[in-house]
């Protein structure tokens, strides 16, 4: 027998917690459904420093999110996973159970990009993203020296966290160049990447050569005279000129070749060098995961600011299927306080569609402040350029309206 809601949420991410919250706050019967034991999502692995010197800790935010979802009375469809959407709308659970609504919100997150390089399959080979749960949620180090491969937001704080925990980080190294690493083993392209994020430089030079860095002139000046041996961020060496070219090891991972390599990626195999390791940590970015949006036949766009493919949707996240809206990082790649923001705002949508809400225009007007406030104080940007992302998606969709 089906089990009918107001609102079905699938992923129980800080998007997803965040329209749960504000949906079932107004008086709506929710459903929240994800595939692991407990709702948070990657929230649950971030550890970070804002620049006030305060802590973002992921674990206690979502612990407290997850408390207000019980208060609240939502119900969760923990360790499942969702097999069908069927309209209008009907989800498809692995176990057999049925869920209907007319309201779907879409908060399944991100995923990581692979970048495939000899030695990469073995054991002792990981995503970034999996050395930060093993660290930072689990508190298991996922080796004693780690090296890795990938230069981007999630890799530099990623290393940091390893390294609080007690990890020896031997460096970060750009891959070696090929259709999946493209711009990601051009050390020119991470020098102006590198500058975006220089306000999260740990001391005053880095900040000030980040800001140099802006500029065209300096960044080649830059590769030029980059430091042979790296330059050191939170105690880690940062390579711009050198790529792990291969993996080495039989049974476990032993250690890593590493190649210098000119300012246009190209590699210098003469000058070649072995690092022993007990761990790699590969890092390709991340791009938003869709898979359910296609199958519930919403239209998509690719945008390169947000990460690629995404579905196509209004200044409300709703989809070109009625009644299917999105939230967090399948709208594209940003941060948890984003996805949040983003969350509650489709909740309150929602709320107001449902008639629910006294007052809706207003409250939707402050939740959509609320987002824009919080892309615009974000501390780390996986896409430098994504306010312009987010503009080119809208100007799209008024494109289709007009249609």
């Amino acid at each position: 027998m089906p089990m009918k809601y107001d609102l079905v949420i699938i992923g129980a991410g800080p998007a997803g917690m965040g329209a749960a919250i504000i949906a079932a706050s107004h008086g709506a019967s929710v459903a929240l459904v994800d595939e692991n034991p407990v709702p948070g999502g990657k929230l649950r692995g971030q550890v970070y420093k804002e620049p006030k010197a305060n802590w973002w800790i992921g674990q206690e935010i979502a612990r407290n999110m997850e408390k207000e979802i019980k208060q609240l009375g939502v119900t969760c469809f923990l360790e499942r996973e969702v097999w069908a959407i069927y309209p209008k709308w009907k989800i498809m659970l692995n176990n057999g159970e049925q869920l209907e609504s007319d309201y779907v919100v879409l908060a399944t997150g991100a995923i990581e990009k692979p970048i495939p390089i000899p030695g990469w399959t073995t054991p002792g080979v990981m995503a970034i993203g999996a050395a930060q749960v093993m660290a930072n949620i689990h508190r298991v180090k996922p080796g004693n020296r780690v090296a890795i491969i990938g230069i981007d937001a999630l890799s530099l704080t990623i290393a940091y966290d390893l390294k609080m925990a007690g990890v020896d980080v031997v460096g970060i190294y750009l891959p070696p160049f090929n259709e999946f690493s493209l711009d990601k083993s051009n050390p020119l392209k991470m020098i102006a990447y590198l500058s975006s994020l220089s306000h999260l430089a740990p001391n005053p030079i880095l900040k000030l050569l980040g800001k140099l860095g802006k500029q065209a002139s300096v960044q080649k000046l830059g590769v030029n005279y980059y430091p042979p041996f790296g330059m050191r961020v939170w105690g880690i060496p940062l390579h711009l000129r050198k790529a792990v070219v291969q993996i080495l090891g039989d049974e476990l991972v032993e250690a890593i070749k590493v190649t210098t390599i000119d300012r246009s990626g190209e590699l210098e195999t003469k000058q070649e060098k072995r690092i022993p390791v007990d761990c790699v940590c590969i890092s390709g970015g991340l791009y938003p995961l869709v898979e359910l949006a296609n199958v519930a036949g919403c239209a998509f766009v690719y945008v390169e600011d947000l990460g690629g493919h995404i579905p196509l949707y209004s200044d409300e996240m709703e989809t070109t299927q009625s009644g299917i809206f999105v939230a967090g990082n399948s709208t594209g790649v940003e941060g948890a306080k984003v996805a949040m923001a983003q969350g509650e705002l489709v909740g309150a949508i929602i709320s107001n569609r449902l008639g629910l809400l006294k007052h809706g225009t207003e409250l939707i007007k402050q939740a959509k402040e609320k987002v824009n406030v919080a892309r615009k104080n974000a501390v780390i940007k996986f896409h430098p350029t994504i306010e312009s992302g987010r503009e080119k998606v809208l100007h799209l969709w008024n494109e289709k309206a007009v249609k």
